[in-house]
This record gives C-alpha cells, sequence and structure tokens, in this order.
C-alpha cells in the first residue's frame, strides 16, 4: 500500500518503521505539530494514496477526516478524545461517500481483552458481594484521562454491572499502556490485566485496518474488524 502518516510521536515512528518492514510504502509524513494547514490543501496531497493513518494529535483530527474525506483516502484514526464529536465526524464521511476506521486502541491483544472483559462482567452480573473497577497507566504524553481504552472498557462493563465502576489514571515516564480490570469482595480479588510491551502491536493493528478498507465506504470501529476475523 501507499500510504501517509500523520504524526511522528512515539506510535506514528513505529508505525511507519512496521509499514517499511511489510513492505509498503510511505509517501507522506505529516509532523503533528503542522496544524496550520487547512483541510483543502491537505486533501491536495493525500489524493491517490491508498489510506493515511493517524496517530496525531486531537485538535487536529477533524481537519484529518475532513481532508481525506475530500482527497477519497481512506483514513485509519487511532487518535483519541474526539468522541464528542463523533455525529459531526459520521456526516463528514456520509456526505463524501468516505471510509472511516477508528478505535479506542487498535491493539489487537486489547480488542481480545474486551470480549475477556465482557464475557467476565457477564459472569459476575450473576453473583452478589463483587465491585468493579478499572486501573490505566500510560506514559506522561498522552493527555486525555482517562484513556479511550478505559472508557471502553467501562461501557462493556456498564452494560452488566450495577455498580459504579471507578477509573484511576497514572500518566507516568514511557509507559507504552497498561489497564487493569478488577472484580472485588470482602473474601478475594480477581483482576485482568493488559500490559503492552512495546507501540508494536498498536502499530500492526492500524496496518491491518488499513488493508482492509480497501474497496470499502463507511464508518467503522475496529471492534468490528475483529469480530469479522473471529468468526
Amino acid at each position: 500500500m501507499k500510504l501517509a502518516i500523520i504524526g511522528k510521536g512515539g506510535t506514528g515512528q513505529v508505525v511507519i518503521n512496521r509499514a517499511l518492514a511489510q513492505g509498503h510504502k510511505i509517501a507522506l509524513i505529516i509532523s503533528s505539530k503542522d496544524a496550520t494547514r487547512g483541510a483543502d490543501d491537505l486533501a491536495n496531497d493525500l489524493r491517490g494514496l491508498d489510506a493515511v493513518i493517524d496517530f496525531s494529535t486531537t485538535n487536529a483530527v477533524l481537519r484529518n477526516i475532513g481532508a481525506c474525506a475530500l482527497a477519497g483516502v481512506p483514513l485509519i484514526e487511532g487518535t483519541t478524545g474526539w468522541n464528542e464529536q463523533d455525529q459531526g465526524v459520521r456526516r463528514i464521511i456520509e456526505m463524501h461517500n468516505g471510509a472511516f476506521v477508528y478505535g479506542a486502541n487498535f491493539s489487537i491483544g486489547v480488542n481480545l481483552f474486551y470480549r475477556i472483559t465482557k464475557h467476565a462482567s457477564q459472569l459476575f452480573s450473576k453473583v452478589k458481594g463483587y465491585e468493579s473497577f478499572i486501573e490505566e497507566q500510560h506514559h506522561s504524553r498522552k493527555k486525555d484521562t482517562p484513556s479511550g481504552t478505559a472508557l471502553k472498557l467501562k461501557a462493556l462493563m456498564q452494560n452488566h454491572l450495577q455498580n459504579e465502576i471507578s477509573v484511576a489514571a497514572t500518566r507516568a515516564g514511557n509507559i507504552p499502556g497498561t489497564h487493569r480490570v478488577g472484580f472485588d469482595s470482602n473474601s478475594d480479588q480477581i483482576l485482568l490485566t493488559h500490559f503492552a510491551r512495546t507501540r508494536e502491536g498498536f502499530a500492526d493493528g492500524a496496518l491491518f485496518a488499513a488493508s482492509w478498507i480497501q474497496g470499502k465506504k463507511g464508518f467503522y470501529e475496529f471492534s468490528e474488524l475483529i469480530d469479522e476475523a473471529l468468526r
């Protein structure tokens, strides 16, 4: 594939390295700090590419979505913190018959962790005496708190559990990402943990999404791709 990468930070750089290792071509790299260019201007540079992968900043997401929609290029959106603008994003994609994949987390392992958490929540909903909680840790450069992954976990759990689910967030050092889901009672505690050793899992998931979206149109969450792969 012929790709553009938006965001040259930690995850963006890993996406570049993994894409090249898999034989893809990086046609364009855009710094997340380059927020001065308008969507029309950026769209001119994106036309003819197979996909754009964005791990930049929240305040640039709408500009990037608009540019990709105008250019007719699928966008893989790995940046989080923009969900309150979900309806506006959907309108942009529908208006331009665009192609868009987003996810709170592009790690395939995390997406399997979602399903484990959902099943555990269903089990604990049938017994009394347990309260649930979420703990997440990320590097100090991550701005959104709690993480999109933690919020996704909370939403999955709230579909089945009655108690208020506490979410604790830590930002320090260079932690790629750790998420714990706990179920606590007077007699015991059960912990489910996903620990990201590197950012390669996020990069490989984004590249998988870029390949999957080829020839498709519409608005997709990454978990839908995993559901299809698990059938």
